[in-house]
């Protein structure tokens, strides 16, 4: 990895002007995501665009359109650069706005929404101010990013999120009382005998019967088990 960026098999990242740098949650759920065969996902608080290009390489051959939204201006900024030299700029746009702002204003509904929201939920903001608006909830609540999504998802329609296993339980309250209902589940750890850190989630607006999982990353360090692997290999160059 660069300095300034990020290099994927099919794309490169960069990253300078973003509050939240390329890391493993992003790489996780735009991996693990369900993508429509045909329709349109949404990607929200994109920040760099990782996942929306993530679902643009694994879309490649289908007729999916990505719509990105970024409240950030400078990360909006460069998201744009980021799409516009990969190879699929014409599947995705991109938007500078909140998702407040995108609820009350788009005509669009989604197929498949897909979200790295905020988690600091309960600790002190971090010093930058774009760092904040990235990664604490005092921009977007749980409840407000959970609301809003449900009012641009179609029927039939599901989201994708991934956040801090410690605050599942009121994650998974918060999408109860939205008319949400979990349709897939995995506990990421980063090794085998600690506690989950992640989870990644699927919800959807009809209760279905589920299995939850569980991801191990590595077994020691950079030795990555064969399911992470079999997850990320079309992404990272050394996988």
């Amino acid at each position: 990895m660069g300095t300034h960026y990020f290099q994927f098999k099919q794309f490169t990242i960069y990253h300078d002007r973003c509050a939240m740098k390329v890391g493993t949650d992003g790489v996780l759920l735009g991996a693990w995501c369900n993508i429509p065969k045909n329709g349109n996902i949404l990607d929200i608080g994109t920040g760099t665009g990782i996942i929306a290009l993530m679902a643009a390489q694994r879309s490649s051959f289908s007729q999916v359109s990505i719509d990105a939204i970024e409240i950030d201006r400078d990360a909006y900024l460069q998201a744009k650069e980021n799409i516009s030299s990969s190879p699929w700029s014409n599947k995705i746009q991109v938007i500078n706005c909140s998702l407040q702002e995108y609820a009350e204003m788009s005509e669009t509904l989604y197929d498949h929404i897909v979200s790295n929201p905020p988690y600091f939920d309960n600790t002190l903001p971090p010093k930058s101010l774009s760092r904040q608006m990235a990664r604490h909830t005092a921009s977007l609540t749980y409840e407000e990013f959970v609301s809003n999504a449900v009012k641009l998802l179609k029927p039939e329609g599901h989201i994708s999120v991934i956040y801090p296993a410690d605050q599942d339980r009121q994650l998974t309250g918060i999408a109860v009382s939205n008319k949400l209902w979990v349709s897939r589940k995995v506990w990421v750890k980063g090794r085998p005998n600690v506690s989950p850190k992640r989870v990644l989630v699927e919800w959807g607006k009809s209760p279905v019967s589920y299995i939850e999982e569980e991801l191990v990353i590595e077994t020691a360090p950079l030795t990555y088990t064969p399911e992470y692997i079999a997850l990320t290999k079309n992404f990272y160059l050394k996988m």
